[in-house]
């Protein structure tokens, strides 16, 4: 088969993403806090950029040179001159006035005891389960030897308190045997909190119980061997295979149920994450008002000196170039922030319109709505609603809600009514689990029987996978025997 090279003339349209598009692409799907930090940022780096007290609207063009405050922003007039100051005699005594008067809030001299901060007050960094088993292992008698490798396991130790290396990981590092590394973790396992460094769930419950002189006891028959039946809350098998009466295993089961399967989580270093809204939704009369959360989002503009100084010529070719780029960027970032809070305001709104019924009524009026919905209202691409409703939140009379929450898919109705969005159906899942008898819970089964004659068409699979996903388990998991 013989290779040749032609030459063929072909016309074809694509999308060229400019730097300018792919910044607008990121602003667009960031969270609040990211925003804030790309505008500080910013502000730091383009001398052009600055921040007003008013917001300014912002039409695409440059502002004029003529500002009201080109004056304030300018440079200093040249009759403002500055005197050195000769550090005489005077100067000195003037010091020690001015040192004698100051009032220290921390210090010997001057002020009273009320005026000076509370120690409550201060600012300190909250101690982690690292420091505080650290702080048991210098308090306790150990050799270096010990206490290098005693070191080694307090790093290996994760959040929720458990041994996550290996004892022979733990000797090849240090340089020991394995033998020397058990009895380490023997004494650093004594240590408060109970339960801490074991290397299993088993053994994480095994300590605690051993801590409260159950050793030999029915509590620690159950968790050596017979901890599969006890997930399962098959009693009446560990009563028969340890010849107890099934009271005896209810109340070891009892005894198990207060053990703490995370020890170490109660030294969590992990701060709440406090979730600021980018949308408000306030009922005024009978309709409902959609307003953009612009706290925190500083007003921008473009410097009126910088400005009024390009215009005069004032700078050469190159500081000229220089400026342009930076006011090219400065310009580029305001109107792609506006015309991120516009796209967010028209979703925001299009959302209010088709889950209108939700804002009245809670979880029961949420429609079933999908992407494509919102985007042939609004006349936006799909990837850009997308886009638009990640990690994006709305404060409504019914609370706080990722966008996200209000795109789901939807179940039909046997009445040939409107379908019903499958939160609802999750929602009324979890209403009748929570009225069932506890002793005896309803099959997934029976819950599909029972939202049938509700004239919700589910299948049983179904509503097992709703209820995987709300963390809910299975009847065998659910029933209580006291």
């Amino acid at each position: 088969m013989a290779m040749e090279m032609r030459q063929q003339i072909r016309m074809t349209q694509q999308l060229v993403m400019t730097p300018q598009l792919q910044q607008a692409i990121k602003l667009l799907q960031m969270t609040r806090n990211e925003l804030q930090e790309v505008v500080s940022r910013e502000l730091e780096e383009n001398p052009i950029l600055e921040e007003t007290a008013e917001a300014e609207e912002f039409d695409g063009a440059e502002p004029s040179a003529d500002h009201a405050d080109v004056e304030e922003s300018g440079p200093p007039k040249p009759d403002e001159t500055f005197s050195e100051v000769a550090a005489g005699e005077e100067t000195l005594r003037d010091w020690d006035s001015y040192l004698d008067g100051y009032n220290y809030s921390m210090g010997e001299q001057g002020g009273d005891d009320e005026e000076r901060p509370s120690f409550e007050n201060l600012l300190t960094r909250r101690g982690t389960l690292a420091d505080h088993l650290l702080w048991q292992l210098r308090m306790g008698h150990f050799s270096d030897n010990e206490v290098r490798v005693a070191e080694e396991i307090i790093g290996n130790i994760d959040d929720d308190g458990l041994f996550c290396a290996t004892v022979a990981e733990t000797a090849h590092s240090c340089g020991v045997d394995d033998c020397f590394v058990e009895q380490v973790l023997a004494r650093v396992q004594e240590f408060d909190p109970v339960g801490v460094a074991a290397r299993s769930l088993q053994e994480c419950l095994l300590l605690q119980a051993r801590s409260l002189g159950m050793a030999g006891s029915v509590v620690e028959s159950i968790l050596l061997n017979h901890l599969k039946d006890l997930e399962s809350r098959n009693y009446r098998q560990i009563a028969r295979a340890l010849r107890v009466d099934i009271e005896q295993v209810i109340a070891a089961t009892r005894v198990i149920a207060g053990f703490d399967p995370h020890p170490g989580r109660v030294y969590g270093s992990d701060d709440a994450q406090y979730i600021s809204p980018d949308i408000f939704v306030h009922k005024v009369g009978d309709d409902y008002v959609v307003m953009l959360n612009e706290e925190g989002l500083p007003n921008l503009r473009l410097s009126p000196y910088y400005l009024e100084a390009r215009s005069g010529g004032s700078f050469d070719a190159k500081v000229d170039e220089y400026v342009g780029d930076k006011m090219r960027a400065a310009q580029w970032l305001i109107k792609s922030i506006q015309q991120r809070q516009r796209t967010i305001f028209r979703v925001a709104k299009s959302i209010v319109k088709f889950q209108w019924e939700f804002l009245e009524r809670g979880v029961e009026g949420l429609r079933p709505l999908v992407l494509r919905d919102v985007a042939e209202d609004i006349g936006m691409h799909e990837s850009t609603i997308s886009r638009v409703t990640t990690n994006k939140y709305m404060q409504t009379p019914q609370g706080l809600f990722e966008l996200k929450y209000f795109f789901n898919s939807g179940l039909s109705t046997s009445g040939g009514g409107d379908d019903v969005s499958s939160e609802s159906v999750k929602s009324r899942i979890k209403e009748i689990i929570d009225r069932e008898d506890p002793k005896k819970p309803l099959s997934d089964q029976r819950i599909a029987e029972i939202l049938s004659g509700e004239t919700v068409n589910i299948a049983r699979r179904t509503v097992t996978k709703y209820r995987e996903m709300m963390r809910i388990g299975s009847s065998s998991e659910r029933r209580r025997h006291f």
